[in-house]
Parts: C-alpha cells; structure tokens; sequence
C-alpha cells in the first residue's frame, strides 16, 4: 500500500463473516472450555459444559446503540490493485490474539492453552 505511486483506501479482508459467539468458542476451546450458551438476549450466557462455570454474559453497558447487524470486509480493491490476499486464518487470528492479551499479563501463554 504504501509504494503506490498514488495514496488511496483499501479494505483489507478476509471475506468470511464470524460471530461473536464463533469466536468465544473457538477461544474457549485453546483454553480448555467447551462453551455451550443459555438465554437469549440480554439474559445470554456462555457456560463451560464441564464444570458450569459461566465464561462470558452479554452486559447491557457494552451494547453500542447504532450497531449495524452484520460486518463483512470487501478487500477486492486490495486483492486486484497490490495482489494483496489474507495469510492468516481466523482460528490462527484468535490464537495470536489470546497470546497477545497472555504476554501483556506477563503470563506464559502455553501454560494455559491447550
């Protein structure tokens, strides 16, 4: 992007759509959970089949009042201008992610994923 002779505005994408929920499980799952979900609405939870334990509940608080019911990056512009294609996939994404959020603890993150 940045060696373009002219500056311009890309999307970059990978084109398939993941919900909120696919991500708490396949997280949940590096960390040893099997997440199940109870209630609707704001009485949504995501519970730890094995032990009961409740992991994530929708809170009223976080909701954003305009939010748009579905995302979905076009990076065709990309893909077409600079040849620009994802590398990485979404289970490799959640993985770096929680590695990340494990190093700024200062936590060794393969002690506690699976």
């Amino acid at each position: 992007m940045l060696q373009q002779d002219k500056p311009d505005d890309y999307v970059i994408a990978t084109g398939v759509q993941y919900s909120v929920r696919e991500f708490v499980e396949r997280a949940g799952a590096l960390l040893g959970y099997d997440v199940e979900w109870q209630g609707e609405g704001l009485e949504e939870k995501g519970i730890d089949k094995n032990s009961g334990k409740v992991l994530v509940k929708v809170e009223e608080r976080y909701m954003r009042p305009a939010e748009v019911e579905t995302l979905l990056g076009d990076a065709s512009k990309a893909q077409k201008q600079l040849g620009w294609t994802p590398k990485t996939s979404f289970e490799e994404l959640v993985e770096v992610m929680l590695r990340a959020e494990f190093e700024e603890m200062g936590v060794e993150a393969n002690e506690h994923m699976k």
